[in-house]
């Protein structure tokens, strides 16, 4: 099966042409898509057509699946019934529950699961019900972000680490089974480094999760406060990000280490239903 990479206009992403994702692929065309991915950061399978079993399938030719993180309070579906490796995403309430999480509001800048000392590499994304209008994700490029960072700058954060805290979602809600976050210097979560070099292009990227009670080791609350506003103010600059928009049937993949994403708010009275897995592994690194 030959494929063909369609670059977007913006710092990272590709449209993959002639692949249905839903069919056995070969191993040559894996390979041709991992490297791809690599090059690209972000690729998108546009008008696309599978079931939660496909959607695992397919995810799983990548490398070994994650299960659903844990949830906001007072979520209803967290997962799919009997496939916890898929994630429902959306806004649809039936019978006064939930069909999943995360809502319709706008959900800020972040990476998955930071929050883990082995966060997921890569999460996939399905298009099941999608609004005409909003909620587009955006993806920013982490190596140039690093790459286009004052030498002073870099400079003064290289061996720093900083606190990826657990407690909240990235649509800002708390977390099942924790407490409001009082104090950030002690908030739960892992200590990662700020700048990582990728395993799969040894490059460098800024490495930030999520801003939300983020907190620098080693410095005064102060000084951790004004570094990461300064890091987060540049990371998240136009000039590194292109926005998806949604069509019914699209795959979107993305390269958790080296790539942030969010989410514009939309119209509430608008279904909006997506289902998404994450891999523990990465077999293209």
């Amino acid at each position: 099966m030959a494929i063909r990479v369609a670059r977007t206009h913006g710092p990272l992403g590709a449209e993959i042409e002639g692949v249905e994702v839903a069919r056995p692929l070969e191993a040559e065309t894996l390979a041709a898509i991992g490297k791809a991915w690599l090059e690209h950061l972000v690729l998108v399978f546009r008008g696309q057509s599978l079931d939660d079993a496909g959607l695992v399938a397919f995810s799983r030719r990548f490398g070994r699946l994650e299960k659903a993180p844990v949830a906001e309070k007072a979520v209803g579906v967290v997962h799919v019934p009997r496939l916890p490796e898929v994630t429902v995403v959306s806004n649809v309430v039936e019978g006064g529950l939930p069909l999943g999480s995360l809502g319709d509001g706008e959900l800020s800048w972040h990476s998955d699961m930071t929050y883990l000392a082995t966060p997921p590499p890569a999460s996939i994304l399905y298009g099941i019900e999608v609004p005409p209008d909003g909620a587009d994700t955006w993806f920013n490029n982490m190596y140039l972000a690093y790459e286009k960072l004052p030498a002073a700058l870099k400079e003064r954060i290289k061996g720093l680490r900083s606190n990826h805290t657990s407690s909240y979602t990235s649509a800002g809600t708390l977390r099942q089974g924790y407490e409001n976050v009082t104090d950030v210097t002690r908030a739960p979560g892992t200590m990662h480094p700020l700048v990582i070099e990728h395993p799969g292009t040894h490059r460098k990227a800024l490495y930030l999760g999520r801003r939300q009670h983020g907190y620098i080791e080693g410095l005064s609350l102060a000084e951790s406060e004004a570094l990461l506003d300064e890091l987060w103010a540049h990371a998240t600059r136009d000039e590194f990000a292109f926005a998806h928009k949604w069509r019914q049937g699209d795959v979107v993949m993305w390269d958790n280490r080296c790539v942030m994403h969010r989410r514009d708010a939309f119209d509430p009275s608008v279904r909006r239903i997506l289902h998404r897995t994450q891999l523990l592994s990465l077999e293209i690194h």
